[in-house]
């Protein structure tokens, strides 16, 4: 994702986040039904979305990132209390 052409395995590596997002939010820690509600700059947790410089989506991606085609991504959805 940092390499070359990054953007475009960023952008596959969201597509693959999204089709597991309820067994991500359930694995997210405790909680996660009072913190991701939508608002106040947080993702809904029944919704996966993404978007670039955006903090109200599931998954963000750098301005940076976008402009330079590489870089990386932030799962804005697991809880400060989940177990790695």
């Amino acid at each position: 994702m940092r390499e070359e052409g990054g953007y475009e395995m960023i952008k596959k590596v969201i597509l693959n986040l999204s089709l597991c997002h309820k067994e991500h939010i359930s694995a997210y820690g405790e909680g996660n039904e009072r913190r991701l509600t939508g608002k106040h700059e947080t993702a809904s947790m029944d919704q996966f979305s993404w978007g670039v410089a955006n903090r109200g989506c599931s998954i963000r991606v750098g301005r940076d990132t976008e402009k330079a085609c590489k870089g990386y991504l932030e799962d804005r959805r697991p809880a400060s209390n989940m177990d790695p």
